[in-house]
């Protein structure tokens, strides 16, 4: 339901309100159907409000996601192996990975191509936003103090190829991950470039 009645709020408190705003319109309308004066409606504010915090669109989207993010977060506990953990995780970011998510992801992509961004620089944003940034850093470096994982071999990019695949899967996919896809990604691709050599 959409407040019509103007609270005043400020600083933190506002901006979680603006947030919230702007998730319940996404869940409701959708991204095609999104705009920042439903937001601002909805949250009882004006669209100035939202301009001076986010400039369009995909940047209060992807606020809003990361807020989403740090709201249902991932927290995997030491299982004894990195890859029990790495599969627990691709699995958790799975079942959170609703319909609704993924298509406002898949939506973006004009609004983006408009503003000259990308899903790399979203996605940069998002994670930026989130308390889950370094989860997979975390389960590495058990992983190296359990003597599992060779650390020289632990670039970012190399550190980033589990969740990259499985955010590609998802997004072409456009559906969670199979339990297949995530055997695949960790046993065929990931571990074999992480894991000490025998």
């Amino acid at each position: 339901m959409r407040k019509t009645k103007a609270e005043r709020r400020r600083g933190a408190a506002l901006e979680q309100a603006l947030l919230e705003a702007a998730w319940q319109e996404l869940e409701q309308h959708g991204y095609a159907n999104f705009t920042l004066e439903g937001v601002a409606q909805r949250a009882g504010t004006s669209r100035p409000v939202l301009a001076r915090r986010w400039p369009g669109r995909p940047e209060l989207v992807a606020a809003a996601l990361g807020r989403y993010l740090n709201k249902n977060p991932v927290t995997i506990p030491d299982l004894g192996n990195v890859r029990d953990e790495l599969a627990l995780l691709l699995r958790k970011w799975s079942e959170r990975a609703t319909p609704a998510p993924i298509t406002f992801m898949v939506d973006m992509r004009n609004d983006l191509a408009r503003n000259r961004s990308n899903f790399t620089n979203l996605r940069r944003s998002i994670v930026s936003s989130s308390a889950e940034s370094r989860i997979v850093e975390e389960i590495l470096q058990r992983g190296v103090e359990r003597g599992e994982v060779d650390p020289t071999k632990l670039s970012p990019r190399v550190v980033s190829v589990p969740t990259d695949l499985a955010r590609h899967e998802i997004l072409m996919s456009t559906s969670p991950i199979s339990d297949q896809a995530i055997t695949e990604i960790l046993d065929l691709v990931f571990l074999p470039l992480v894991l000490k050599d025998p």
